[in-house]
């Protein structure tokens, strides 16, 4: 029997539902022509009721066929559909990373701080090193520790200061610069983006290869990576890269599973600059011992506190943690928690962009301002150069109520 009900619709911009009103109209015309023209539709009557009922079920079935029709669709995707998605570029979705903190590690000249050596914070997080290194003449070396904990860690300056467990010739430790706190679940969003710059993982010799290649590291935070095109030293975002070199920033992750990764993407014979220079051995191409080597250079950028002032209303309705709350609202957006873009290396940071999330804690949130900046908080929007890295803690989040 033919019904009323009108069906979905597939338009150019997709699969479109008809409104519920739409929906319930077709429903009482069905009823009519069942059980008779002169039944009566109001809705409080039996069979209105029993209409409303099936509205609802045909107009839930239509949010769920919407939904599964838009999964396919890698811009609105979401949860199992953007996983299956992702799978088509061999792709999972990054579980939670934990904070990395570059602390400074005091000792005897030539004593080796082994990787997964141990220090923990006041609050009593372990932490564990990420890189072996041999302390130089001068006593101290810096190195990379990564909580044991995953996600968003806070770690200020000198908050990792005590060795957890003894190692002959280490004598202390300390942390000069604040941790990049660490990740969530990866987000939607962020997968999503990390999905498009994969597409250059078959590619070889461009920026988007090494960038595709380095953020897929395991433990790597985050990464920037630029070229230099002309034959001179060239200012790029506040860095001076040499004539035909390529850049690349990396925060997190091995030393020297970047430096291979650079290694494998660039060109033969372009130059790389950074910081930081490992050995990389070509141990893929069939050759016998000794193994041809290549010297890679990459930036290991420095981790720089983003601070804020958060002017708000002091209104009846204020909590009494509502600072707290409020810290942590724009702490989850620099992190992308809330489905946004996180701070990144080399990105604009724009104040509006926390001013949401914060509102959105309730109707006492009512925000007059947020500032923000590197060094006094007293901008709308601040640009990170490509070698630093942004990183949050509470305490640099100033919340005022006038």
């Amino acid at each position: 029997m033919p019904t009323n009900v009108p069906a979905l619709a597939f338009t150019s911009t997709g699969f479109v539902a008809p409104a519920e009103s739409a929906i319930l109209a077709g429903v009482q015309q069905d009823q009519m022509a069942a059980l008779g023209a002169g039944l009566t539709t109001g809705l409080s009557t039996p069979q209105g009721q029993l209409a409303q009922s099936q509205t609802a079920i045909i107009g839930n079935s239509n949010n769920q066929q919407i939904a599964l029709f838009n999964g396919v669709d890698p811009a609105f995707a979401s949860g199992r559909m953007q996983d299956a998605i992702g799978r088509i570029w061999y792709l999972k979705r990054r579980p939670a990373q934990p904070t990395v903190v570059s602390a400074t590690c005091y000792g005897r000249t030539n004593a080796i701080i082994p990787v997964n050596a141990q220090a923990v914070d006041q609050a009593g997080n372990i932490y564990y090193c990420a890189t072996s290194g041999t302390i130089p003449v001068g006593g101290s070396i810096v190195l990379p520790f990564a909580c044991a904990i995953v996600g968003p860690t806070a770690c200020p300056i000198g908050f990792l200061n005590r060795i957890y467990k003894a190692i002959p010739g280490w004598d202390s430790i300390n942390n000069l610069v604040a941790g990049v706190a660490g990740t969530l679940v990866e987000s939607r969003y962020a997968f999503e983006e990390r999905r498009q710059q994969s597409v250059a993982n078959n590619a070889q010799g461009s920026t988007q290869a090494i960038q595709a290649a380095v953020l897929g590291l395991p433990g790597v935070l985050d990464a920037y990576t630029i070229d230099n095109p002309t034959s001179s030293p060239a200012s790029i975002g506040g860095v001076t890269i040499g004539a035909n070199a390529v850049y690349c920033a990396a925060y997190g992750g091995s030393s020297a599973a970047i430096a291979k990764a650079i290694w494998t993407k660039k060109s033969p014979g372009a130059p790389t600059t950074g910081n930081t220079a490992v050995i990389v051995y070509d141990d893929g191409s069939g050759y016998q011992a000794p193994l041809p080597s290549y010297t890679i250079n990459f930036q290991i950028p420095t981790p720089t506190p983003v601070l804020f002032a958060v002017s708000m209303q002091n209104n009846t309705g204020v909590p009494p943690n509502a600072t707290v709350l409020i810290q942590s609202a724009v702490m989850s957006s620099f992190a992308g928690a809330d489905g946004g873009p996180r701070a990144r290396i080399g990105a604009w940071i724009l104040a509006s962009r926390f001013y949401q999330n914060i509102a959105a804690l309730g109707p006492w949130a009512v925000v007059y301002s947020v500032q923000i900046g590197t060094s006094v908080a007293n901008q709308t929007a601040i640009l990170m150069q490509i070698n630093q890295v942004p990183t949050i803690t509470a305490t640099n989040i100033a919340v005022t109520y006038t």
